[in-house]
């Protein structure tokens, strides 16, 4: 017979040993990478359905992880980098529109990031590519939380003319200091230098946990293909520079999986608004949805999305539950054993139920679309319903006339059946309406009114500058537009 006091010797061993091995541990908080490309519209990438362009490492992402169908961003990009950072709607921190070079306004510094909650979690923090929050100092990454910054501060086509070059170039920054001034054609190494940076950055943070947020300048206009992927594809510069993100993608997987990091990284890769038809043409694509860049149809606002955690997130699945880059801030506080306090209010919710597979749900009982600061539609679960009327997007020649809607006479969607969003069946759902009205009501009351105390202040500095000495243009030479640039990026 086996001594039961041998037994329990053996099992105090066991235990004594896995101690003091670290296995019974509390698993380590998740290094993050958030890759966030520009104008990158639902069908422009293979695993949403591209046959223009080849992206395999994209492919090999969603193979090995999970397609989010039903992900949300903001019509146009300082809104919607300002909804990643806070786990706010746009509206609700002050940037309901779009920032150009030396303007006034920016993030609120008083705003708390996603990569100030991390930091104080004992992450390193970085972000490499396109800020667009502001360009001022007190605006900048380096200021809401990251330790080290490397990018272009604002969209690549709001170039201003050079003092000292004579030349239209847009600033690449190292942290708050300008490293250099870029043309257009020296912008085609852009995600190039940045690829490094983001590599580098992951080879110094190894022993983690680290916060890598990459937004990258690619692929908005103008449209700047690096030399070695300039004709690779069949799908013209578009196509090629969308071949170079995809080799951008492999390079910063290659390097998490040759540091042995692949099992506690989440890496994220998504799009920060629709496709911009109204520039690139139809070159880009929104696939099966209806509308582009600048709209709060679905084609302007849901964006192909890829999460990839390996061992963590189950290879080749699909999750079509309402999420979007509100969501991203709670999710990865919570991940990396945080909480977010009540105060101040936010939007987003931790979706890591669904990444993680043990909830099928969404965690947030409505999604809402601003325009703006107006609310133009609210979805839940299947049903759309358009409060307001919606154009196609930015740019479009011979667009269609926006179909009108209003709350009190609203289209409704049925968007599993019809993700085009091609026939309004409010009629045959008066209860749906009335409950998707409500949501929206209550929402209007909320953000709607400019008084609102859940409303905050945009950040505001007197004497605004440019970042390097320009030449003052003229209103007919600038390519800024009149008012506060809410309309176009």
């Amino acid at each position: 017979m086996t001594d039961p006091n041998l037994v329990a010797r053996l099992v105090s061993v066991l235990v004594a040993l896995a101690v003091s091995t670290g296995t019974t541990h509390a698993a380590a908080p998740p290094n993050v990478v958030v890759i966030f490309i520009d104008d990158l519209g639902y069908g422009d990438i293979g695993p949403f359905g591209a046959t223009k362009q080849q992206t395999p490492n994209l492919d090999r992402m969603a193979a090995e992880g999970m397609k989010l169908t039903s992900f949300y961003a903001a019509p146009v990009c300082s809104v919607s980098r300002a909804q990643l950072l806070t786990g706010c709607y746009g509206v609700r921190v002050g940037v309901p529109g779009v920032y150009f070079p030396a303007g006034p306004k920016g993030l609120n510094p008083a705003e708390v990031t996603i990569a100030e909650r991390l930091k104080s979690l004992g992450y390193a923090t970085a972000c490499v590519g396109k800020w667009h929050l502001g360009d001022q100092p007190e605006f900048l990454p380096t200021r809401q939380g990251f330790d080290r910054y490397y990018g272009i501060p604002y969209s690549n086509d709001m170039q201003r003319v050079s003092v000292a070059t004579g030349q239209r170039v847009v600033p690449l920054l190292r942290d708050e200091t300008v490293a250099e001034l870029l043309t257009d054609e020296m912008q085609t190494a852009i995600v190039e230098k940045s690829t490094a940076e983001a590599v580098r950055f992951i080879e110094e943070a190894k022993d983690g946990p680290f916060f890598l947020y990459m937004p990258h300048t690619a692929v908005h206009a103008p449209i700047v293909p690096g030399k070695r992927f300039q004709g690779k594809t069949q799908n013209g510069k578009f196509g090629d520079w969308v071949a170079e993100v995809d080799w951008s993608v492999g390079e910063v997987l290659d390097a998490i999986r040759r540091l042995k990091l692949a099992d506690n990284t989440l890496v994220i890769f998504t799009s920060d608004n629709g496709p911009w038809v109204g520039v690139v043409g139809d070159a880009t694509t929104a696939g099966p949805l209806r509308g582009s860049k600048g709209s709060t149809w679905e084609g302007g606002v849901r964006v192909p999305t890829i999460a990839w955690w390996p061992g963590r997130i189950k290879p080749g699945t699909t999750c079509d539950a309402v999420a979007g880059t509100i969501d991203l801030l709670p999710t990865c506080v919570k991940l990396a054993g945080g909480t977010v306090p009540s105060e101040p209010v936010i939007d987003g919710r931790d979706m890591s139920g669904l990444l993680l597979g043990s909830s099928p749900e969404s965690p947030r009982y409505a999604h809402f679309y601003f325009l703006g600061e107006g609310l133009q539609a609210v979805r839940k679960g299947r049903w759309k319903l358009a409060i307001a009327s919606q154009a196609s997007g930015m740019g479009i020649k011979n667009a269609l006339a926006p179909e009108p809607a209003s709350l009190d006479q609203p289209r409704l969607y049925d968007l599993d059946a019809d993700i085009g969003e091609t026939t309004n069946v409010a009629a045959s759902h008066p209860e749906v309406v009335a409950d998707l009205k409500a949501l929206a009501a209550a929402m209007q009351q909320d953000l709607g009114n400019p008084q609102s105390p859940t409303r905050r202040p945009p950040g505001i500095v007197a004497n605004p500058q440019t970042i390097y000495p320009t030449v003052l243009q003229s209103p007919k030479q600038s390519k800024e537009p009149k008012g506060t640039g809410s309309a176009r990026e």
